[in-house]
């Protein structure tokens, strides 16, 4: 069965391995994923991630979870724009998270970068999840 939310199953994946306090967690790889993989390890939200063949044609991503005195780095994470909802948001619309102390990750013409990148490049988009 095809799933409809493949970002969300990966979000989902990785608030689940936090509350089990898991090493890492695997999710299916795509270049989005990889792309907001990215923007969490540039803001330390994660360590890091790799991605392996499991066979000719599926690849998948292993992604080293970050703890911090034993305690989760992500407190909360969340899928804001789903597939039946989408979310967009101009250059002066852009959510502040927690009043700055978390991040909102977009999708934009520059790729796919957090809320703070995007003040700075001046640019507006789909808002993918929030990060605290």
């Amino acid at each position: 069965m095809s799933m409809s939310d493949p970002l969300g199953d990966m979000l989902t994946r990785i608030r689940n391995g936090q509350r089990a306090r898991k090493g890492a967690v695997i999710a299916p790889a795509s270049k989005l994923h990889q792309r907001v993989l990215e923007v969490l390890q540039r803001e330390g939200y994660i360590r890091g991630y790799s991605e392996h063949d499991v066979r000719p044609g599926v690849r998948e991503l292993r992604i080293e979870l970050k703890y911090h005195e034993g305690d989760p780095v992500i407190r909360e994470i969340s899928r804001v724009s789903r597939p039946g909802r989408r979310v967009y948001s101009s250059i002066k619309d852009l959510p502040r998270v927690y009043n700055g102390l978390g991040v909102a990750i977009l999708s934009t013409p520059r790729g796919v970068i957090s809320d703070a990148e995007a003040r700075d490049a001046h640019v507006g988009g789909e808002v993918l999840c929030k990060v605290f």
